[in-house]
């Protein structure tokens, strides 16, 4: 049997939350904090504003953020898995690196869709001190992420800019002498929204709360339709990323994508094949009942790729 894969070793969120230390850095989330079936304290997580409230002080105890907010009806995300991914990252640059984690402002990584909450380049420059520039095609989104850069004097670390032309991802977005390391990206992983309700609902029932009595949130995140949902759903996401990714391809050393669909692999495994990229990672992740994967590819060779790290 295979083992399910796990959280990252380097990730903070190991075991069960220190719930006397969060309330501690955020004494707010004592109004939120119950008792679980196990008789554990936890939240409420079919309360959005509980799951705001966790996160605030996860990020300020955690993280030393101290400002930490976002406009209602926006994704919160579940910060364990977020981290996850950014190291999982880490490690892919490691593999061209000697092993050696790479840390510092010289990292310079792209965010597509950093979104209101702004959580990559949050966790990445807290973690490793990497240089970030989150896009979004959401200026309501992008104002937020602002808000929470500038409230914690990460301005120098953390830029931001609008993708003005919603049809594209990357097309018209980078400047011509810019260069990144990395990039990150969390697609929409559904195709409609009504897809998006069932996948919540499901969850619901997984987690045992489904209460008949109760009228719980369609979506216990939050999200608005462009995080969450977009025509063609994640597949036809990522593929046109992989497309957008090939005029791009002496900009960027590592393109990264989360996939949420195994089942979405294979399609995007043959778009890259048909780009050309010489490079292919799939790196399985899992956050309790929840596994995803990073899909990475580059369009440098071994040799070069070292290369790109060594200058």
């Amino acid at each position: 049997m295979t083992e399910k894969p796990t959280l990252h070793p380097r990730n903070r969120h190991q075991g069960r939350y220190d719930f006397p230390s969060l309330i501690k850095a955020h004494p707010d989330l004592a109004r939120f904090t119950i008792t679980n079936p196990h008789g554990k304290p936890s939240i409420d997580f079919a309360n959005p504003e509980a799951v705001r409230v966790f996160n605030r002080a996860l990020l300020k105890a955690q993280y030393g953020i101290e400002h930490w907010d976002i406009p209602a009806d926006y994704l919160c995300p579940p910060i364990p898995g977020r981290a996850d991914y950014i190291h999982v990252a880490a490690d892919l640059l490691a593999e061209d690196n000697g092993g050696e984690v790479l840390r510092g402002a010289q990292v310079r990584v792209l965010d597509i869709g950093v979104g209101a909450n702004c959580i990559y380049p949050l966790l990445g420059h807290s973690d490793y001190r990497w240089r970030f520039l989150g896009a979004d095609i959401d200026s309501v989104a992008l104002a937020s992420a602002k808000a929470i850069v500038q409230a914690n004097k990460l301005d120098k670390a953390i830029g931001l800019r609008l993708q003005p032309d919603r049809k594209h991802i990357l097309g018209g977005l980078l400047q011509t002498d810019e260069r990144f390391d990395l990039t990150l990206c969390n697609p929409p992983f559904h195709a409609s929204r009504e897809e998006a309700t069932r996948g919540s609902q499901r969850k619901w029932k997984n987690l045992g709360k489904q209460d008949p009595k109760r009228k719980l949130p369609v979506l216990n995140f939050g999200g608005q339709n462009n995080e969450l949902w977009c025509e063609g759903g994640e597949i036809r996401f990522v593929s046109q990323l992989v497309a957008e990714s090939v005029p791009c391809a002496a900009q960027v050393l590592w393109f990264t994508s989360l996939v949420s669909k195994a089942s979405n692999l294979p399609g995007i495994e043959t778009a890259l094949k048909k780009a050309g990229v010489k490079a292919l990672r799939i790196v399985e992740m899992g956050q309790g009942q929840k596994q995803s994967r990073m899909v990475a590819w580059s369009f440098h060779d071994d040799e070069a790729r070292k290369a790109w790290l060594a200058r």
